[in-house]
């Protein structure tokens, strides 16, 4: 099964030389650039402990496919799926889609344009570019992938496929809660972080900073349980708290965005949860969760 990793920022580059070792036929797409090339690069990930791993990636282009067989798996910016659900439509018949992504409804591009196969994998792993060529990367924990559209047992092999001793994944029944949890958390760490200019640590360091991700938290959690999502506001702090601990030194990707000029995914997470409670006429209850999204977008779109 040749496996498609579109999207060659630091996860998709992780998730390259990690299947690549393992032996799998990769090749890594660029979903912001489509000029044709197509090329080998030597690709390198630093972990915690200090040792590299190192693979040849096949780097490729969208416009070099009239169809994509075998497993697709977008790990590029959540903002350009609406545009890449529109490129993929006529190449994509029968192969699933694993869209390895946090934030919420990431996945409805895929779903109102009808494609058959879809699923939704919550990242549970940090990773930051060095350089071009280089990674540094640390796990977590496993991360889950769960179905949006399609069957259990395609789920089991898709997982069997794409996991690695270095990058590790899990079948999950209830997806959905773990989606918003996570997203959350990342309403959280990707507006707090860039707007305060400090790594991902700093909840478990600081006393001040975790108070007011509490005051996040409780918004989201009372939007969550109007969608039906049972969280309680305890799990989700703990689960703050100990991605925090895990990753001290480590910036939040909304920071590296802003710092490298890049558009923001904080739509799908401040926002999100906004027009969510806007729907449910709960607006007035996420007003914390909405000034810190509209700060991080103003301070984005300074930037660049």
């Amino acid at each position: 099964m040749t496996i498609y990793i579109i999207g060659a920022g630091a996860i998709g580059k992780v998730l390259a030389v990690c299947l690549t070792r393992q032996g799998k036929n990769v090749q890594l797409i660029r979903g912001s650039v489509d000029d044709g090339s197509c090329y080998s690069k030597r690709l390198t990930l630093k972990l915690k402990s200090g040792q590299g791993l190192t693979a040849d990636v096949k780097f490729n282009s969208l416009s070099n496919f009239t169809e994509f067989n075998g497993l697709v798996v977008l790990t590029n910016k959540s903002f350009g799926n609406r545009g890449l659900a529109e490129k993929l439509k006529n190449k994509v018949i029968n192969t699933p889609i694993v869209i390895l992504q946090n934030g919420l409804g990431v996945e409805r591009p895929f779903i109102e344009r009808d494609f058959h196969e879809v699923y939704r994998c919550v990242l549970f792993v940090t990773s930051q570019n060095i350089s071009k060529s280089e990674v540094s990367y640390k796990p977590v924990a496993e991360s889950p992938i769960g179905i949006i559209r399609q069957n259990n047992s395609v789920l089991k092999t898709i997982v069997k496929e794409i996991d690695t001793p270095e990058f590790r994944f899990v079948a999950e029944k209830e997806i959905d809660k773990i989606i918003w949890k996570k997203a959350i958390a990342n309403c959280v760490f990707n507006s707090i972080c860039p707007l305060l200019e400090v790594d991902n640590g700093v909840f478990h360091r600081n006393t001040e900073v975790f108070f007011l991700a509490k005051r996040i938290i409780k918004e989201c959690v009372l939007i969550s349980r109007e969608e039906g999502i049972d969280l309680v506001i305890k799990e989700v702090e703990d689960q703050v708290i100990s991605i925090s601990q895990m990753s001290d030194g480590q910036f939040i990707s909304t920071l590296q965005d802003i710092r490298n000029k890049r558009e923001t995914e904080i739509d799908t997470l401040n926002f999100e949860v906004v027009r969510i409670a806007k729907r449910m006429n709960l607006e007035a209850q996420v007003q914390e969760t909405k000034l810190l999204g509209e700060l991080v977008k103003i301070k984005s779109e300074l930037n660049r």
